[in-house]
Parts: structure tokens; C-alpha cells; sequence
């Protein structure tokens, strides 16, 4: 086992932090779901370039995908612990990575409802 490394401090803290981030996302770039989720924004802000959104209907989804993702990105390292601490099956390694799956598939729906609303809200200006 590796020794853990001293604790940055100052500017030095905040050039880890990043780098530490950036080991998340690339980790999580590894994850099929996560890639899905990418190109399921890309076509999402496709699809309102080309309806003419405005820039509230952008911002709400922007917000939305990056909770999808740090909510992914939770949900990557329970299966990630879960799977060390629980090598074999467990019912509770079940559960704990069936509530994370499931805290992802409802944000998943709250961006489909609000993607939903915005292009109602530009197709259909009465149905706003």
C-alpha cells in the first residue's frame, strides 16, 4: 500500500483539487452511461439551436446536465466502493447501487420534462 500524500495547502490545494477533478472526469468518461448522457445534452442543445430557444431554456438545461453529471459521478463511486468493500453478492451492495442508479434515472426525467417543456414553450407559445 502507497502512502498517502501530504495535504496542499494555498494555491498548491487548488491545482490538486483540479487535477483531482479531472482524474474524475476521466474516469467517468470511461463509464458507457455518462458518454450516453454527453451525447443526450449535445443532441439536446442541438435540437434548440435549431428551434431558436432562448437563453433561459439553455441555462436550465446546462444546470440540469451538470447535476446529471455530478449525480453520475456519485453514483460511479458508490458502485466503485460497493464493489471493493463487497466482492462477492450482497443484497445491501444491491441496494445501495439500485438507489444510485435510481437517483440518476430521476434527474435523467427532470431533464427530459424540462428539454420537453422549453421546445413546447417554442413550438407551442400557448402552451406556456
Amino acid at each position: 500500500m502507497s502512502q498517502r500524500p501530504d495535504k496542499e495547502t494555498g494555491i498548491a490545494h487548488i491545482i490538486a483539487a483540479s487535477r483531482y477533478s479531472l482524474g474524475g472526469l476521466r474516469r467517468l468518461l470511461g463509464e458507457t452511461a455518462f458518454r450516453h448522457e454527453v451525447v443526450a445534452y449535445g443532441l439536446v442543445i442541438g435540437l434548440f439551436v435549431l428551434s431558436g430557444v432562448p437563453l433561459w431554456g439553455y441555462l436550465g438545461t446546462t444546470i440540469l446536465f451538470l447535476l446529471t453529471m455530478s449525480i453520475e459521478a456519485l453514483n460511479t463511486a458508490v458502485e466503485e466502493i460497493t464493489d471493493h468493500a463487497s466482492p462477492a453478492y450482497s443484497e445491501m451492495a444491491r441496494h445501495a447501487k439500485d438507489l444510485g442508479s435510481f437517483a440518476v434515472f430521476c434527474l435523467l426525467l427532470a431533464n427530459g420534462i424540462w428539454a420537453a417543456f422549453v421546445l413546447a414553450t417554442v413550438w407551442l407559445p400557448s402552451a406556456a
